[in-house]
């Protein structure tokens, strides 16, 4: 069974696009196109569940939105 995992994408200071992915703690990775992005954020997220195996992989939280708050 697949699983979607909810990924945030940034640009860095130095250009370089960041994905984070906050179902996976500590699970991020970066590259030059999004394409790039998008291809190495699926391997990091492969590569954590298989380190943490597939029974203790946690369930994607239900994305409800963004929002801004001024402040």
């Amino acid at each position: 069974m697949k699983r979607e995992y909810t990924v945030i994408v940034e640009e860095g200071e130095d250009g370089y696009l960041i994905a984070t992915v906050p179902a996976l703690p500590g699970c991020f990775t970066q590259a030059k196109t999004l394409g790039e992005l998008l291809e190495r954020t699926k391997e990091a997220i492969e590569l954590m569940l298989e380190d943490m195996g597939s029974a203790d992989a946690p369930p994607e939280a239900r994305f409800l939105g963004l929002h801004r708050i001024a402040v």
